[in-house]
């Protein structure tokens, strides 16, 4: 869970939120040298920092409401992003990836490679290999059913992932990182799986045959 908010006076601030929110144990405070930050350049940052965390769904934001973007010039804008651009590698370094997206995005030409699964009982799941684990794309569809033989952990999971409206109507609502393939592939068919196997490029090869190129 996250809180994004701004401040004139953080030690104020942080102190009402002592009183007023539990959930919490860590702050990271951003400032400027100079105070070169007025109030219009601090509100369009805490919007934008509201929605990357609203698009990127990895932490349960707590904010009550949206912060409102204030109108800036086209340069303060420019000024704005780049100071954006320094307090998401920051935070990201510090180990919160609250503003960072679940897919990996190569800067080489090559893309990275999809991988599928169409099996029996309406499963047609995408996903690629990241350096988290094995991300299920947003869409694919998990089998309709389960299997007797599933073992009970992944019945739990499948279970969570539905209460917690991960997953309605048999599809996922979001991208979603599992710790293996296998995992997800447990999960996408609805059976014990071997997810080095069962995942699958376009052109039929498996993701073991990837990871020993």
């Amino acid at each position: 869970m996250v809180y994004i908010g701004e401040a004139e006076n953080v030690f104020v601030r942080l102190n009402q939120h002592l009183s007023a929110k539990d959930f919490w144990n860590e702050a990271i405070i951003f400032t400027s040298k100079d105070e070169n930050l007025n109030k219009a350049h601090i509100k369009y940052l805490e919007n934008r920092l509201h929605e990357i965390a609203k698009q990127t769904n990895r932490y349960l934001l707590e904010n009550g409401c949206i912060p409102t973007q204030s109108s800036i010039s086209e340069s303060d804008r420019a000024e704005m992003e780049e100071f954006l651009n320094y307090v998401l590698l920051l935070v990201n370094t510090l180990g919160h990836k609250v503003f960072e997206d679940k897919r990996e995005f190569s800067s080489s030409t090559k893309s990275k490679e999809i991988l599928y699964i169409n099996s029996v009982r309406g499963c047609e799941a995408m996903g690629e290999q990241t350096s988290e684990g094995f991300l299920v794309l947003k869409g694919s569809k998990v089998a309709e059913s389960v299997t007797p033989s599933l073992s009970n952990s992944f019945k739990n999971f499948r279970d969570e992932l539905l209460k917690k409206e991960i997953i309605i109507n048999n599809q996922f609502t979001e991208d979603f990182i599992f710790s293996s393939p296998s995992y997800a592939a447990a999960i996408v068919m609805g059976r014990n799986a071997n997810g080095l196997t069962e995942w699958k490029t376009s052109d039929g090869r498996i993701l073991k045959s990837l990871e020993t190129i």
